[in-house]
């Protein structure tokens, strides 16, 4: 089959390997003049490494816990499968350079303004302000605002996560510097964060910001489809959407090209996960707030999925 994907991220790259290896003829249009996504913390579960067991090579650090700092109480949460610390554009190059070798064929420099002529299959995975899920008029996922800045300090310490309204600050030690960051309502992301700097007396550098989707938007469509950030696929508790997306990859690669036996499997597998997950965070604030000594010192939890 000839299929247009829109979008040269992690999901977008990945189903162009997968579906070339496949022998499909495929073509992946991006709007950018070069690969590579600058902002995103590049934390992700060793999950990365069953779809993308190249990418190693690019490990800069490996956590198996961080301390979630509510005002009350301090947590030390473990992982079921410890996180890696990847420079996300390098993983996203890896993956273009191995999608090309399959023999996916990537446009740079196409901003997609009405949707490709001449394809059997067309996927959005352009995004979380995604021009096929608007030109599709589906109704937008929820949306939050990420902020990302880096600190010359030592790269030390355990990861750190501080609950605020909606979302949370975090601090990430790197090879060479730290990385401080939040995500949360859009209209208070800016103003809770720099509160937060000036605070603590942190000088932060090289700061980006990208809005983040949450939700399930998946189209009823025969030819069209949604993957990853533009069908509103990230993890409820932290935003994080490159394991999700990938889930979905997997989905849609195993259902392809019915793209409506795809939605119905991917919505039966990451519904009951959004609504628990988001019940889950809500029970948490509540403890932390009004009773925090039900709060474990420690915790286990599933990496990706909670459960």
């Amino acid at each position: 089959m000839n299929v247009a994907i829109i979008g040269a991220g992690v999901s977008g790259l990945y189903l162009g390997l997968k579906l070339s290896q496949k022998g499909h003829k495929v073509t992946i249009f991006e709007k950018n003049s070069q690969i590579g996504r600058k902002t995103c913390s590049g934390l992700f579960s060793y999950r990365i490494f069953d779809y993308v067991p190249e990418a190693r090579d690019l490990i800069e650090h490996e956590i198996n816990s961080i301390i979630v700092r509510f005002p009350k109480k301090a947590i030390r949460v473990f992982f079921s499968k410890k996180f890696v610390i990847i420079n996300h554009s390098k993983l996203d190059i890896l993956l273009a350079d191995l999608a090309r070798a399959a023999g996916a064929e990537i446009l740079l420099n196409r901003e997609i303004t009405e949707l490709p002529q001449g394809f059997d299959r067309i996927i959005g995975s352009d995004g979380a302000d995604s021009f096929v899920r608007n030109h599709l008029r589906m109704k937008a996922p929820a949306f939050r605002l990420g902020i990302q800045g880096f600190c010359h300090e030592k790269g030390e310490g355990l990861i750190q996560a501080i609950p605020c309204e909606n979302g949370f600050i975090w601090r990430i030690p790197r090879k060479d510097n730290v990385e401080y960051g939040i995500i949360a309502n859009a209209n208070q992301a800016h103003t809770i964060f720099a509160t937060f700097i000036k605070k603590n007396d942190i000088r932060i550098k090289d700061v980006r910001a990208k809005i983040i989707p949450q939700g399930f938007c998946i189209p009823k469509k025969k030819r069209i489809t949604l993957c990853g950030d533009a069908a509103g696929l990230t993890k409820p508790w932290s935003g994080g959407g490159v394991i999700w997306g990938l889930k979905a990859a997997d989905i849609l690669l195993k259902k392809f090209p019915d793209f409506k036996k795809y939605r119905r499997e991917a919505e039966l597998f990451f519904k009951p996960k959004i609504i628990i997950s988001k019940l889950a965070i809500k029970l948490a604030m509540f403890l932390a707030d009004k009773a925090p000594w039900l709060l474990p010192a420690e915790v286990n939890i599933e990496s990706d999925y909670l459960f």
